[in-house]
């Protein structure tokens, strides 16, 4: 079994991979079946948040060390990581653009392709025995899974080349102070407190969650009259809904809204 689905109350779906795959997430094996997973929740629209987590000492960790030697061996190499990373990017790109919000769980070791799936989620939330590392230079290759995009939005180019050139692993707390992970909690709160805020970032309007995610990893990356015009455009789509038609009538009436319309991805 590679992972497991739970369904929760306010839309929420926690995904927990099975041990072996949580230290192996990018078997083409397991990473099918996870793919297919996640991608299959943010089409169901009665999920507005998935919370993904691993399982004993790992949340999810990179390569198949084993398969990369055989590819090496067999002259398949730049074949095999051409598709590893192209199923692994698409993935990340849709988590990125996606109304689904994510949230990453870090109850172990994220590390390669798995750092960059905690990085690539809208909120972090870490055990005490949390571990973030790139590993990437320990094997002679350049970073991937969107690591170098992610990494230096939330801790700055100079915290995160060092990260990188000094092949640094980053404890829970050390990953708190530099700003990787937004939240640190007992190992038993993990779930339950994970689970509360996907709840909490989950009830917003369909347009709200997927415009807002857009536009602010737009921000950094264009000039500000193109953002100025895609936050134009979004904010006219999201008016016509009628989520925004509920909004507007709880602020009028001095109650709490109900986003409970569907809105087409």
């Amino acid at each position: 079994m590679v992972l497991t689905v739970e369904r929760h109350e306010g839309g929420v779906a926690l995904v927990t991979l099975s041990p072996e795959a949580a230290k192996n997430t990018f078997t083409k094996s397991n990473f099918d079946v996870f793919k297919k997973t996640i991608e299959g929740l943010m089409e169901d629209v009665t999920c507005s948040s998935i919370i993904l987590t691993g399982n004993g000492k790992f949340f999810s960790a990179g390569g198949p060390i084993n398969e990369f030697a055989d590819a090496i061996d067999s002259g398949e190499i730049s074949q095999m990581v051409g598709e590893m990373t192209e199923s692994l990017h698409s993935l990340l790109i849709k988590i990125r653009t996606s109304s689904t919000v994510f949230i990453a769980a870090i109850n172990g070791a994220a590390a390669g392709g798995g750092l960059g799936l905690a990085l690539a989620m809208d909120y972090r939330i870490s055990s005490i025995k949390a571990k973030l590392a790139a590993s990437f230079f320990s094997l002679g290759l350049s970073p991937d899974g969107g690591t170098t995009w992610l990494l230096p939005r939330l801790v700055g180019t100079q915290k995160a080349k060092k990260f990188f050139f000094n092949n640094e692993i980053w404890n829970s707390q050390l990953a708190l102070d530099n700003g990787a992970i937004d939240e640190i909690c007992d190992e038993e709160e993990l779930i339950p407190r994970s689970i509360e805020i996907a709840g909490e970032w989950g009830k917003w309007a369909f347009l709200s969650r997927r415009s807002t995610k857009q536009l602010l990893d737009a921000s950094t990356s264009t000039f500000f009259e193109t953002q100025l015009e895609f936050e134009r455009a979004l904010i006219i789509s999201s008016s016509l809904t009628d989520d925004f038609a509920e909004g507007v009538s709880a602020f009028m009436e001095k109650r709490e809204p109900n986003f409970n319309h569907i809105e087409e991805e």
